[in-house]
């Protein structure tokens, strides 16, 4: 229950008290940085990428979302809805600065940051309120410091778990703030619709529809064996628990990775073999090369493929050795994403391809004449492996001289026109 609202601040406790993790998320943000740099922009529905002629829409403001567009939409389409719709490239060197001076800004107040996108962050306030007052009072602080200081709004929760934080943080959107009283939790969430949970994409909230399940207080009494029937196991369990506000991650701040990974957004693709071997392999020469620049290789291999309406599914392989080698994790994510595919026949589209490695370990500990009957070219300890891990290691002596651009594997360096800008491919692209 909101108890009180003042200039776009919207309290759900008192504000002498409260939950101690924080969510923050720049609003609409390329969008909002694109009427930051132009002013003429401001107050007006605009579009980034796309053309009413053809392309993806990337990022929409609040104005053109008020009329229906959306991210990933057709330019065609947008335009249809939003005859005064603007379309502009996009200044894709300005995302990163502007974002990292709002992830400065969040850095202040606590050390506790996990960035989990290039605009929005978890906070954990737990240590910090003796010294900048409690979360509400650090939450007011952070906006009007990201308003004054990059002139960019942000929407912040508070709560006392990281979902329903970031379940506050959709609520106080646009540019406000609501702090949940942990007395209260599920007097707030039970009312709200089941698409505002972190997870539930519009296939997965539409088939919870069909069931009658339309708000998180329905999932919360809903029996666990029917949504695990309806959305698998492991969805179907993770999502009860997350309504029920039984959520024990904490605020992650480890400086060494359990895992490496990227994604790509990509609009709304066919996944034919050139789209998906372009895109894979592009990831996994970012993921390998940052392997590699750690001195790290991994065993498990996982590729997400994200279909229309935000339903992801993954798959993973766990090799007997520890690999880094480009090719090598191009072909393993190959095989993985054709199988999740083609057990998925009714999706005639794709918007998003992400791999990770995990398992990892030391690089100077992956041996690389290993005795491994029968022979898998996977494994560094083969002839095919080793010259791989070679010819990486030389490519990467190339490029910290001479760019990361002067050289690559095809398709990865010769890329064909694509839905999605490079440039902005590259700002989809995080760490997973």
């Amino acid at each position: 229950m909101l108890l009180a609202v003042r200039t776009g601040v919207r309290y759900a406790c008192d504000v002498s008290t409260g939950p101690t993790i924080l969510h923050a998320d720049l609003d609409a943000f390329y969008a909002s940085v694109e009427q930051l740099l132009d002013p003429a922009l401001r107050g007006r529905p605009v579009a980034v990428g796309g053309g009413p002629r053809g392309g993806v829409v990337l990022a929409a403001s609040y104005e053109a979302k008020a009329t229906g567009v959306q991210g990933g939409m057709p330019g065609w389409r947008a335009a249809q809805l939003c005859p005064a719709l603007i379309f502009v490239r996009g200044h894709f060197d300005e995302y990163p600065r502007l974002a990292d001076q709002v992830m400065d800004i969040l850095g202040d107040v606590t050390p506790a940051v996990q960035r989990i996108s290039i605009d929005e962050a978890f906070l954990d306030v737990s240590g910090s309120t003796h010294l900048f007052g409690p979360p509400a009072v650090i939450g007011t602080t952070l906006r009007a410091r990201v308003r004054a200081e990059v002139g960019l709004p942000i929407s912040v929760g508070a709560a006392r778990t990281k979902h329903l934080a970031k379940v506050a943080s959709q609520v106080a959107k646009p540019d406000g703030l609501v702090v949940v009283d942990p007395e209260r939790e599920r007097e707030f969430l039970d009312p709200l619709p089941v698409g505002l949970m972190w997870g539930v994409g519009p296939v997965t909230e539409q088939r919870l529809a069909d069931r009658g399940i339309r708000t998180i207080g329905d999932l919360a009494e809903s029996p666990t064996g029917m949504l695990k029937h309806l959305l698998g196991p492991a969805v179907g369990t993770t999502l009860h628990a997350l309504a029920l506000n039984d959520d024990p991650r904490r605020v992650a701040t480890s400086a060494r990775a359990r895992s490496v990974g990227a994604q790509s957004a990509m609009g709304r693709r066919r996944p034919t073999p050139e789209l998906v071997r372009e895109v894979l392999g592009h990831l996994a020469e970012r993921v390998a090369g940052r392997l590699r620049a750690k001195n790290r290789a991994g065993r498990t291999i996982t590729v997400r493929v994200r279909f229309l309406g935000m339903r992801s599914v993954t798959r993973s392989l766990t090799l007997s050795a520890a690999v880094s080698a480009t090719l090598t994790l191009t072909e393993i994510a190959e095989q993985l994403a054709w199988q999740a595919i083609r057990d998925h026949p009714d999706e005639a589209e794709i918007s998003l391809l992400a791999i990770s490695v995990s398992n990892l370990t030391p690089q100077h500990g992956v041996q690389l004449e290993l005795e491994l009957p029968p022979p898998d070219p996977w494994r560094p300890g083969t002839a095919r492996g080793s010259a791989r891990w070679a010819l990486d290691r030389s490519m990467d002596a190339a490029r910290a001289r001479f760019g990361r651009d002067a050289v690559g594997y095809l398709p990865a360096t010769l890329r064909g026109p694509g839905g999605v800008p490079d440039d902005f491919r590259e700002l989809a692209e995080r760490d997973l």
